[in-house]
């Protein structure tokens, strides 16, 4: 397994004080893309002395590093990933934290015609029937999840689609910058498109259906499954994700004056 995380995935490590413990978040590369994470872990890091070691992957390479254990907790946005998990055993709780919408992002000349439309299915027709491009995340990611499950509301395959539908099984970041590259549409959180530098002749195009919820739930690894995962670290973590500390700096994190996540887990 340190085989597979070293080709697979990148690892991104605050430094703290020497002797500091030190846990292992898997993330979702969103959470990560958004910078929300470069203003959260320091700040944790600061107050308790733990320094997290982030894993930064889709949803379901999360999943599957805390299945194996080779992470203390996950922090991830597919409910029904995370139910599996939690029903599997792998997971002590699942704590929700924060939300923020999925957007869809298309070329500013919106040739598929869905600024004006009523909901994201009306949206995925226009494009499944104008056969305009769109970038998939294609990597078993949350994000991926959900558009799949777009796809499947409105009883479209995407293994059937033509040339026009690029899976590109890469993370936010990378899809996006492929998205700009070739003028097409694609589902994002709105926090990664919001941090995102290279938006090129993008714009958001679709947002607002009560179906694009994005919720983000911290789930520690069961040390029942897992004696060696460091669940006092994680623990630790849980309780100042949920504190008042963490509650101001998630809703006061902005982007040019927009707001990229809401606070909203229960004490």
């Amino acid at each position: 397994m340190t085989r597979l995380i070293a080709a697979f995935v990148a690892v991104i490590l605050w430094t703290g004080m020497a002797g500091a413990d030190t846990m292992r978040m898997a993330v979702t590369t969103s959470f990560q893309n958004s910078g929300l994470s470069d203003v959260l872990l320091p700040a944790f890091e600061g107050d308790t002395g733990i320094e997290v070691q982030l894993i930064v992957v889709g949803t379901g390479q999360a999943i599957r590093l805390g299945q194996a254990g080779d992470v203390d907790a996950i922090l991830v946005h597919s409910r029904a990933a995370e139910d599996a998990f939690m029903a599997e055993g792998f997971g002590t709780h699942r704590r929700e934290i924060m939300y923020n919408d999925f957007v869809l992002i298309g070329p500013a000349a919106d040739p598929a015609g869905i600024a004006d439309v009523a909901t994201v299915s009306e949206a995925l027709r226009a494009i499944l029937e104008s056969e305009s491009v769109f970038v998939s995340r294609g990597d078993d990611s949350g994000t991926h999840k959900k558009e799949l499950s777009l796809w499947t509301k409105i009883e479209a395959d995407p293994q059937a689609f033509g040339p026009w539908y690029r899976a590109v099984g890469a993370g936010m970041g990378a899809a996006l910058n492929v998205a700009a590259g070739v003028d097409g549409y694609i589902l994002a959180d709105r926090a990664s498109w919001l941090n995102f530098g290279n938006k090129a002749g993008l714009a958001l195009l679709f947002a607002g259906d009560p179906v694009l919820f994005n919720q983000y739930a911290f789930l520690p690894v069961n040390p029942e499954r897992h004696p060696h995962v460091k669940s006092t670290a994680a623990k630790a973590l849980e309780d100042w994700l949920v504190s008042e500390k963490a509650e101001a700096l998630i809703n006061g994190y902005t982007i040019g004056g927009e707001t990229l996540f809401t606070f909203n887990a229960a004490r």
